[in-house]
Protein backbone atom coordinates (compact mmCIF):
# COMPACT_ATOMS: atom_id res chain seq x y z
CA UNK A 1 0.00 0.00 0.00
CA UNK A 2 2.84 2.41 0.89
CA UNK A 3 4.51 1.67 -2.44
CA UNK A 4 1.25 2.37 -4.29
CA UNK A 5 0.86 5.68 -2.48
CA UNK A 6 4.44 6.68 -3.38
CA UNK A 7 3.82 5.79 -7.01
CA UNK A 8 0.63 7.85 -7.00
CA UNK A 9 2.49 10.84 -5.52
CA UNK A 10 5.28 10.53 -8.11
CA UNK A 11 2.71 10.33 -10.91
CA UNK A 12 0.93 13.39 -9.57
CA UNK A 13 4.22 15.30 -9.42
CA UNK A 14 5.08 14.21 -12.96
CA UNK A 15 1.71 15.37 -14.28
CA UNK A 16 1.89 18.64 -12.39
CA UNK A 17 5.34 19.57 -13.68
CA UNK A 18 4.30 20.33 -17.28
CA UNK A 19 1.41 22.44 -15.99
CA UNK A 20 3.78 24.54 -13.91
CA UNK A 21 6.04 24.99 -16.92
CA UNK A 22 3.10 26.27 -18.94
CA UNK A 23 2.28 29.20 -16.68
CA UNK A 24 2.10 32.54 -18.50
CA UNK A 25 4.07 35.63 -17.43
CA UNK A 26 0.70 37.32 -16.85
CA UNK A 27 0.07 34.93 -13.97
CA UNK A 28 2.84 36.63 -11.98
CA UNK A 29 1.08 40.02 -11.91
CA UNK A 30 0.56 41.14 -8.31
CA UNK A 31 -2.09 43.58 -7.10
CA UNK A 32 -0.02 44.05 -3.93
CA UNK A 33 3.07 45.14 -5.89
CA UNK A 34 0.93 47.48 -7.99
CA UNK A 35 -0.41 49.08 -4.81
CA UNK A 36 3.11 49.43 -3.44
CA UNK A 37 4.28 51.19 -6.60
CA UNK A 38 1.33 53.62 -6.57
CA UNK A 39 1.95 54.33 -2.88
CA UNK A 40 5.56 55.17 -3.73
CA UNK A 41 4.50 57.47 -6.56
CA UNK A 42 2.01 59.28 -4.32
CA UNK A 43 4.75 59.76 -1.70
CA UNK A 44 6.54 62.24 -3.99
CA UNK A 45 3.81 64.78 -3.12
CA UNK A 46 3.51 66.18 -6.62
CA UNK A 47 4.89 64.89 -9.89
CA UNK A 48 3.97 67.99 -11.84
CA UNK A 49 6.27 68.49 -14.83
CA UNK A 50 7.16 72.01 -13.59
CA UNK A 51 7.99 70.80 -10.06
CA UNK A 52 11.50 70.28 -8.71
CA UNK A 53 13.99 68.33 -10.81
CA UNK A 54 16.57 68.16 -7.98
CA UNK A 55 14.70 67.57 -4.71
CA UNK A 56 15.48 63.93 -3.76
CA UNK A 57 12.08 63.37 -2.13
CA UNK A 58 9.48 65.60 -3.76
CA UNK A 59 8.66 66.40 -7.35
CA UNK A 60 9.02 65.06 -10.86
CA UNK A 61 12.80 64.69 -10.68
CA UNK A 62 12.64 62.30 -7.73
CA UNK A 63 9.81 60.33 -9.34
CA UNK A 64 11.65 59.83 -12.66
CA UNK A 65 14.86 58.91 -10.79
CA UNK A 66 12.87 56.29 -8.87
CA UNK A 67 11.44 54.90 -12.11
CA UNK A 68 14.91 54.59 -13.65
CA UNK A 69 16.22 52.90 -10.49
CA UNK A 70 13.29 50.49 -10.42
CA UNK A 71 13.95 49.45 -14.03
CA UNK A 72 17.61 48.87 -13.13
CA UNK A 73 16.62 46.69 -10.17
CA UNK A 74 14.34 44.65 -12.41
CA UNK A 75 17.08 44.32 -15.03
CA UNK A 76 19.65 43.21 -12.45
CA UNK A 77 17.50 40.16 -11.70
CA UNK A 78 17.75 38.96 -15.31
CA UNK A 79 21.44 39.54 -15.90
CA UNK A 80 21.07 43.19 -16.91
CA UNK A 81 18.59 42.25 -19.63
CA UNK A 82 17.16 45.79 -19.59
CA UNK A 83 18.99 48.76 -21.06
CA UNK A 84 17.81 51.68 -18.88
CA UNK A 85 18.11 55.31 -19.95
CA UNK A 86 16.38 58.68 -19.75
CA UNK A 87 14.97 59.89 -23.06
CA UNK A 88 14.72 63.64 -22.68
CA UNK A 89 14.32 67.03 -24.28
CA UNK A 90 14.03 70.63 -23.11
CA UNK A 91 10.71 72.26 -23.94
CA UNK A 92 11.26 75.96 -24.53
CA UNK A 93 7.87 77.26 -25.62
CA UNK A 94 4.45 75.70 -25.08
CA UNK A 95 1.06 76.85 -23.70
CA UNK A 96 1.55 75.01 -20.38
CA UNK A 97 5.36 75.35 -20.23
CA UNK A 98 6.00 79.01 -19.24
CA UNK A 99 9.80 78.61 -18.98
CA UNK A 100 12.34 76.24 -20.57
CA UNK A 101 11.78 72.89 -18.86
CA UNK A 102 13.60 69.57 -19.03
CA UNK A 103 11.15 66.74 -19.72
CA UNK A 104 12.61 63.32 -18.86
CA UNK A 105 11.14 59.93 -19.67
CA UNK A 106 12.33 56.78 -17.88
CA UNK A 107 12.84 54.08 -20.50
CA UNK A 108 13.88 50.41 -20.33
CA UNK A 109 14.67 48.41 -23.47
CA UNK A 110 14.43 44.60 -23.59
CA UNK A 111 16.21 43.80 -26.85
CA UNK A 112 14.78 41.20 -29.18
CA UNK A 113 17.07 38.34 -30.17
CA UNK A 114 15.93 37.92 -33.79
CA UNK A 115 14.34 41.21 -34.90
CA UNK A 116 15.73 43.79 -32.44
CA UNK A 117 14.75 46.74 -34.63
CA UNK A 118 11.08 45.70 -34.47
CA UNK A 119 9.59 47.16 -31.28
CA UNK A 120 6.49 47.03 -29.13
CA UNK A 121 6.08 49.90 -26.66
CA UNK A 122 4.08 49.90 -23.42
CA UNK A 123 3.78 53.25 -21.68
CA UNK A 124 2.08 55.34 -19.02
CA UNK A 125 2.73 58.90 -17.89
CA UNK A 126 4.43 59.53 -14.56
CA UNK A 127 3.53 63.24 -14.16
CA UNK A 128 0.48 64.49 -12.25
CA UNK A 129 -1.57 67.67 -11.83
CA UNK A 130 -4.42 69.31 -9.90
CA UNK A 131 -7.20 71.63 -11.13
CA UNK A 132 -4.89 74.38 -12.43
CA UNK A 133 -2.52 72.82 -14.97
CA UNK A 134 0.15 75.38 -14.02
CA UNK A 135 -0.03 74.72 -10.26
CA UNK A 136 3.21 72.85 -9.54
CA UNK A 137 3.36 73.41 -5.77
CA UNK A 138 0.13 71.86 -4.45
CA UNK A 139 0.00 68.17 -3.61
CA UNK A 140 -1.02 66.23 -6.72
CA UNK A 141 -1.13 62.53 -5.75
CA UNK A 142 -1.95 61.36 -9.29
CA UNK A 143 -2.76 57.90 -7.97
CA UNK A 144 -5.00 56.82 -10.84
CA UNK A 145 -3.94 59.49 -13.37
CA UNK A 146 -1.50 58.12 -14.07
CA UNK A 147 0.14 56.31 -11.19
CA UNK A 148 -1.93 53.35 -12.32
CA UNK A 149 -0.42 53.30 -15.80
CA UNK A 150 3.08 53.87 -14.44
CA UNK A 151 2.73 50.95 -12.01
CA UNK A 152 1.34 48.79 -14.84
CA UNK A 153 4.41 49.43 -17.01
CA UNK A 154 6.79 48.59 -14.16
CA UNK A 155 4.88 45.41 -13.31
CA UNK A 156 4.90 44.41 -16.99
CA UNK A 157 8.70 44.74 -16.95
CA UNK A 158 8.86 42.50 -13.88
CA UNK A 159 6.64 39.89 -15.53
CA UNK A 160 8.31 39.81 -18.95
CA UNK A 161 11.98 40.64 -18.36
CA UNK A 162 12.87 37.01 -17.63
CA UNK A 163 11.59 35.93 -21.07
CA UNK A 164 13.36 36.00 -24.44
CA UNK A 165 11.57 37.43 -27.49
CA UNK A 166 12.28 37.80 -31.21
CA UNK A 167 11.16 41.47 -31.10
CA UNK A 168 12.13 44.26 -28.71
CA UNK A 169 9.88 45.46 -25.88
CA UNK A 170 10.23 49.05 -24.65
CA UNK A 171 8.86 50.05 -21.25
CA UNK A 172 8.34 53.82 -20.91
CA UNK A 173 7.32 56.18 -18.10
CA UNK A 174 6.52 59.50 -19.75
CA UNK A 175 6.65 63.03 -18.33
CA UNK A 176 4.92 66.15 -19.57
CA UNK A 177 1.63 64.50 -20.55
CA UNK A 178 -0.52 66.92 -18.55
CA UNK A 179 1.34 69.88 -20.07
CA UNK A 180 0.66 68.90 -23.67
CA UNK A 181 1.72 65.29 -24.43
CA UNK A 182 5.38 66.30 -24.49
CA UNK A 183 6.78 63.02 -23.16
CA UNK A 184 4.93 61.06 -25.82
CA UNK A 185 6.23 63.33 -28.56
CA UNK A 186 9.79 63.04 -27.23
CA UNK A 187 9.59 59.23 -27.19
CA UNK A 188 8.00 59.08 -30.66
CA UNK A 189 10.73 61.35 -32.06
CA UNK A 190 13.38 59.19 -30.38
CA UNK A 191 11.89 55.95 -31.76
CA UNK A 192 11.91 57.46 -35.25
CA UNK A 193 15.52 58.62 -34.82
CA UNK A 194 16.56 55.10 -33.79
CA UNK A 195 15.12 53.76 -37.04
CA UNK A 196 12.79 51.41 -35.16
CA UNK A 197 9.95 49.61 -36.87
CA UNK A 198 7.13 50.27 -34.41
CA UNK A 199 4.75 47.32 -34.41
CA UNK A 200 2.44 48.58 -31.66
CA UNK A 201 2.15 51.16 -28.89
CA UNK A 202 0.03 50.31 -25.83
CA UNK A 203 -0.68 53.52 -23.92
CA UNK A 204 -2.16 53.06 -20.43
CA UNK A 205 -3.70 56.15 -18.86
CA UNK A 206 -6.20 55.99 -15.99
CA UNK A 207 -6.49 52.22 -15.62
CA UNK A 208 -7.03 51.82 -11.86
CA UNK A 209 -10.69 52.36 -10.89
CA UNK A 210 -13.83 50.36 -11.57
CA UNK A 211 -16.66 52.72 -10.46
CA UNK A 212 -17.80 56.19 -11.48
CA UNK A 213 -18.98 59.08 -9.29
CA UNK A 214 -22.60 58.01 -9.87
CA UNK A 215 -21.98 54.52 -8.45
CA UNK A 216 -22.00 52.76 -11.82
CA UNK A 217 -19.28 50.09 -11.89
CA UNK A 218 -17.57 48.00 -14.56
CA UNK A 219 -15.05 45.77 -12.77
CA UNK A 220 -14.31 43.46 -15.71
CA UNK A 221 -14.19 45.81 -18.70
CA UNK A 222 -11.42 48.08 -19.99
CA UNK A 223 -11.92 50.49 -22.85
CA UNK A 224 -9.49 50.44 -25.77
CA UNK A 225 -9.48 53.55 -27.97
CA UNK A 226 -8.33 53.48 -31.60
CA UNK A 227 -8.30 56.07 -34.37
CA UNK A 228 -10.48 55.87 -37.46
CA UNK A 229 -8.90 57.81 -40.36
CA UNK A 230 -5.12 57.86 -39.93
CA UNK A 231 -3.60 60.96 -38.36
CA UNK A 232 -0.86 60.91 -41.03
CA UNK A 233 -3.30 60.51 -43.92
CA UNK A 234 -2.27 62.35 -47.10
CA UNK A 235 -4.57 63.85 -49.71
CA UNK A 236 -3.59 61.03 -52.07
CA UNK A 237 -4.55 58.32 -49.59
CA UNK A 238 -7.72 60.14 -48.60
CA UNK A 239 -8.78 60.17 -52.25
CA UNK A 240 -7.87 56.48 -52.58
CA UNK A 241 -9.97 55.60 -49.55
CA UNK A 242 -12.91 57.38 -51.13
CA UNK A 243 -12.66 54.95 -54.05
CA UNK A 244 -11.52 51.76 -52.31
CA UNK A 245 -12.57 52.08 -48.64
CA UNK A 246 -10.46 51.77 -45.52
CA UNK A 247 -12.00 54.32 -43.15
CA UNK A 248 -12.44 51.62 -40.50
CA UNK A 249 -9.26 49.64 -41.13
CA UNK A 250 -6.33 51.66 -39.86
CA UNK A 251 -3.50 49.69 -38.21
CA UNK A 252 -4.58 51.02 -34.82
CA UNK A 253 -8.16 49.87 -35.37
CA UNK A 254 -6.89 46.39 -36.29
CA UNK A 255 -4.59 46.41 -33.25
CA UNK A 256 -7.65 47.18 -31.10
CA UNK A 257 -9.57 44.30 -32.70
CA UNK A 258 -6.59 42.01 -32.04
CA UNK A 259 -6.42 42.95 -28.33
CA UNK A 260 -10.18 42.43 -27.97
CA UNK A 261 -9.84 39.01 -29.56
CA UNK A 262 -6.98 38.14 -27.23
CA UNK A 263 -9.10 39.06 -24.22
CA UNK A 264 -11.95 36.86 -25.46
CA UNK A 265 -9.62 33.84 -25.27
CA UNK A 266 -9.53 34.36 -21.48
CA UNK A 267 -13.21 34.88 -20.58
CA UNK A 268 -12.58 34.88 -16.83
CA UNK A 269 -10.22 37.85 -17.10
CA UNK A 270 -10.50 41.50 -18.18
CA UNK A 271 -12.54 42.04 -21.34
CA UNK A 272 -12.34 44.86 -23.89
CA UNK A 273 -14.94 47.36 -24.97
CA UNK A 274 -13.59 48.92 -28.13
CA UNK A 275 -14.15 52.66 -28.49
CA UNK A 276 -13.76 53.65 -32.10
CA UNK A 277 -12.36 57.14 -31.64
CA UNK A 278 -8.81 58.28 -30.92
CA UNK A 279 -9.56 59.18 -27.29
CA UNK A 280 -12.35 60.31 -25.01
CA UNK A 281 -14.45 63.28 -26.20
CA UNK A 282 -12.40 66.46 -26.17
CA UNK A 283 -9.38 64.81 -24.54
CA UNK A 284 -6.13 63.14 -25.52
CA UNK A 285 -3.27 60.93 -24.43
CA UNK A 286 0.30 59.98 -25.23
CA UNK A 287 -0.77 57.62 -28.02
CA UNK A 288 -1.52 60.70 -30.15
CA UNK A 289 2.11 61.73 -30.96
CA UNK A 290 2.75 58.18 -32.20
CA UNK A 291 -0.38 58.25 -34.36
CA UNK A 292 0.75 61.55 -35.86
CA UNK A 293 3.94 59.80 -37.00
CA UNK A 294 1.96 56.91 -38.47
CA UNK A 295 2.74 54.34 -35.77
CA UNK A 296 -0.04 51.93 -34.64
CA UNK A 297 -1.10 53.06 -31.15
CA UNK A 298 -4.07 52.46 -28.85
CA UNK A 299 -5.13 53.73 -25.42
CA UNK A 300 -6.30 51.61 -22.51
CA UNK A 301 -8.54 53.39 -20.01
CA UNK A 302 -11.07 52.35 -17.38
CA UNK A 303 -14.54 51.19 -18.34
CA UNK A 304 -16.06 54.06 -16.36
CA UNK A 305 -14.24 57.21 -15.24
CA UNK A 306 -14.63 58.97 -11.90
CA UNK A 307 -14.33 62.67 -12.73
CA UNK A 308 -14.32 63.75 -9.06
CA UNK A 309 -10.99 61.98 -8.63
CA UNK A 310 -8.89 63.22 -11.56
CA UNK A 311 -7.45 66.67 -12.29
CA UNK A 312 -8.83 67.99 -8.98
CA UNK A 313 -7.48 70.01 -6.05
CA UNK A 314 -7.62 67.99 -2.83
CA UNK A 315 -10.71 69.29 -1.04
CA UNK A 316 -14.16 68.53 0.37
CA UNK A 317 -17.15 70.51 -0.88
CA UNK A 318 -20.75 69.92 0.23
CA UNK A 319 -19.70 66.62 1.76
CA UNK A 320 -18.05 65.42 -1.47
CA UNK A 321 -14.33 64.66 -1.52
CA UNK A 322 -12.35 65.59 -4.61
CA UNK A 323 -8.86 64.42 -5.49
CA UNK A 324 -6.90 61.64 -7.19
CA UNK A 325 -5.97 59.61 -4.14
CA UNK A 326 -5.11 55.96 -3.67
CA UNK A 327 -8.28 55.34 -1.62
CA UNK A 328 -10.38 55.73 -4.77
CA UNK A 329 -8.57 52.94 -6.66
CA UNK A 330 -9.39 49.28 -7.26
CA UNK A 331 -6.15 47.29 -7.39
CA UNK A 332 -7.82 44.05 -8.42
CA UNK A 333 -9.07 45.94 -11.47
CA UNK A 334 -5.62 47.39 -12.15
CA UNK A 335 -4.13 43.90 -11.92
CA UNK A 336 -6.65 42.72 -14.52
CA UNK A 337 -5.70 45.45 -16.99
CA UNK A 338 -2.03 44.74 -16.32
CA UNK A 339 -2.49 41.04 -17.07
CA UNK A 340 -4.15 41.89 -20.39
CA UNK A 341 -1.24 44.19 -21.31
CA UNK A 342 1.28 41.49 -20.38
CA UNK A 343 -0.53 38.92 -22.52
CA UNK A 344 -0.62 41.37 -25.43
CA UNK A 345 3.06 42.31 -25.10
CA UNK A 346 4.11 38.67 -24.87
CA UNK A 347 2.16 37.73 -28.02
CA UNK A 348 3.10 40.82 -30.03
CA UNK A 349 6.81 40.38 -29.26
CA UNK A 350 6.63 36.77 -30.51
CA UNK A 351 4.49 37.40 -33.60
CA UNK A 352 5.88 38.71 -36.92
CA UNK A 353 5.10 42.16 -38.26
CA UNK A 354 1.73 42.38 -40.03
CA UNK A 355 2.44 42.33 -43.78
CA UNK A 356 1.51 45.08 -46.19
CA UNK A 357 -1.42 43.77 -48.27
CA UNK A 358 -2.80 44.93 -51.62
CA UNK A 359 -5.89 43.80 -53.47
CA UNK A 360 -6.90 43.76 -57.13
CA UNK A 361 -10.58 43.03 -57.56
CA UNK A 362 -12.02 45.81 -59.70
CA UNK A 363 -14.36 44.58 -62.43
CA UNK A 364 -13.57 40.92 -61.70
CA UNK A 365 -15.43 37.84 -60.56
CA UNK A 366 -12.43 36.88 -58.43
CA UNK A 367 -10.01 38.65 -56.06
CA UNK A 368 -6.22 38.78 -56.31
CA UNK A 369 -4.35 39.38 -53.05
CA UNK A 370 -0.68 40.13 -52.65
CA UNK A 371 1.34 40.74 -49.49
CA UNK A 372 4.93 41.43 -48.51
CA UNK A 373 7.17 38.81 -47.00
CA UNK A 374 7.96 39.49 -43.34
CA UNK A 375 10.72 38.14 -41.12
CA UNK A 376 9.44 35.24 -39.03
CA UNK A 377 6.31 34.86 -41.13
CA UNK A 378 6.08 31.09 -41.63
CA UNK A 379 2.32 31.08 -42.12
CA UNK A 380 -0.16 33.61 -43.52
CA UNK A 381 -3.86 33.69 -42.69
CA UNK A 382 -6.10 35.26 -45.33
CA UNK A 383 -9.33 36.70 -43.94
CA UNK A 384 -12.34 38.50 -45.34
CA UNK A 385 -15.32 40.18 -43.74
CA UNK A 386 -18.35 42.01 -45.08
CA UNK A 387 -17.85 45.75 -45.33
CA UNK A 388 -20.26 46.41 -42.45
CA UNK A 389 -18.88 43.71 -40.10
CA UNK A 390 -17.10 45.13 -37.03
CA UNK A 391 -14.68 42.24 -36.46
CA UNK A 392 -12.62 39.74 -38.40
CA UNK A 393 -13.92 36.15 -38.33
CA UNK A 394 -12.08 33.64 -36.18
CA UNK A 395 -11.78 31.21 -39.09
CA UNK A 396 -9.42 32.18 -41.89
CA UNK A 397 -10.56 32.02 -45.51
CA UNK A 398 -7.25 30.38 -46.43
CA UNK A 399 -4.06 29.47 -44.58
CA UNK A 400 -0.80 29.60 -46.50
CA UNK A 401 2.14 27.61 -45.13
CA UNK A 402 5.58 28.72 -46.25
CA UNK A 403 7.72 25.79 -47.43
CA UNK A 404 10.99 26.65 -49.06
CA UNK A 405 10.44 29.22 -51.78
CA UNK A 406 6.77 28.44 -52.19
CA UNK A 407 3.56 28.30 -50.26
CA UNK A 408 0.75 25.79 -49.96
CA UNK A 409 -2.80 26.36 -48.83
CA UNK A 410 -4.58 24.38 -46.13
CA UNK A 411 -5.71 21.82 -48.71
CA UNK A 412 -2.11 21.16 -49.76
CA UNK A 413 -2.45 22.95 -53.08
CA UNK A 414 0.21 25.22 -54.53
CA UNK A 415 -0.87 28.62 -53.28
CA UNK A 416 0.49 31.23 -55.65
CA UNK A 417 1.02 32.28 -59.22
CA UNK A 418 4.78 32.77 -59.09
CA UNK A 419 5.61 33.42 -55.44
CA UNK A 420 4.21 32.36 -52.11
CA UNK A 421 2.86 35.80 -51.22
CA UNK A 422 0.07 35.93 -53.80
CA UNK A 423 -3.29 34.22 -53.78
CA UNK A 424 -6.45 34.29 -55.86
CA UNK A 425 -9.84 33.89 -54.19
CA UNK A 426 -11.90 32.39 -56.98
CA UNK A 427 -15.54 33.45 -57.20
CA UNK A 428 -15.12 36.22 -54.60
CA UNK A 429 -16.26 39.62 -55.88
CA UNK A 430 -14.17 42.18 -54.05
CA UNK A 431 -16.75 44.98 -53.94
CA UNK A 432 -18.61 43.25 -51.11
CA UNK A 433 -15.66 42.47 -48.83
CA UNK A 434 -12.77 43.82 -46.82
CA UNK A 435 -9.68 41.60 -47.03
CA UNK A 436 -6.73 41.19 -44.71
CA UNK A 437 -3.73 39.02 -43.93
CA UNK A 438 -2.12 38.06 -40.61
CA UNK A 439 1.44 36.72 -40.38
CA UNK A 440 2.08 33.86 -37.95
CA UNK A 441 5.05 32.18 -36.31
CA UNK A 442 3.70 29.00 -34.76
CA UNK A 443 0.79 29.87 -32.44
CA UNK A 444 1.56 33.59 -32.48
CA UNK A 445 -0.18 35.64 -35.17
CA UNK A 446 0.09 39.33 -35.86
CA UNK A 447 -2.89 41.66 -35.95
CA UNK A 448 -4.61 41.58 -39.32
CA UNK A 449 -3.30 44.03 -41.89
CA UNK A 450 -6.11 45.25 -44.13
CA UNK A 451 -5.86 45.41 -47.91
CA UNK A 452 -6.97 49.05 -48.06
CA UNK A 453 -5.21 52.35 -48.78
CA UNK A 454 -3.31 53.23 -45.59
CA UNK A 455 -3.80 49.77 -44.10
CA UNK A 456 -0.11 48.94 -43.67
CA UNK A 457 1.49 48.93 -40.20
CA UNK A 458 3.95 51.64 -41.21
CA UNK A 459 4.02 55.42 -41.56
CA UNK A 460 2.38 56.51 -44.79
CA UNK A 461 5.68 57.84 -46.13
CA UNK A 462 7.24 54.38 -45.77
CA UNK A 463 4.45 52.36 -47.39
Amino acid sequence: MVRMIKRALLLAAFLAAPLAAQTHPADSVSAERLRGDVEKLVSFGTRHTLSSQTDPERGIGAAVDWGLAEFKRIGAKCGDCLEVLPVSDTITAAPRIPAPTLVRNAVAIQRGTVRPNEVVIVQGHIDSRVSDPLDFTSDAPGANDDGSGTALVIEAARALSGETYPSTIIYALLSGEEQGLHGGRILADWAEAQGFTVKAVLNNDIVGNSCGKDGYCEPKVVRVFSEGPRADLTDRLRAAQTRFGGENDTPSRNLSRWVAGLAEKHPGEMQVRQIWRTDRMGRGGDQVPFLQKGYPAIRFSVGVEDYDHQHQDLRTENGVFYGDTIEEMDFAYLAGVTKLNVRALDALARAPMPPKVTVDAAVKTYTDLKWDEVLGGHQFRILKRTTDAPAWPQKAERVIEMKGDHGYDDAGNFASWRTATKFTLEGVRGDDWIFGVAACDGDFCSPVSSAVPGGAFAPVGKE
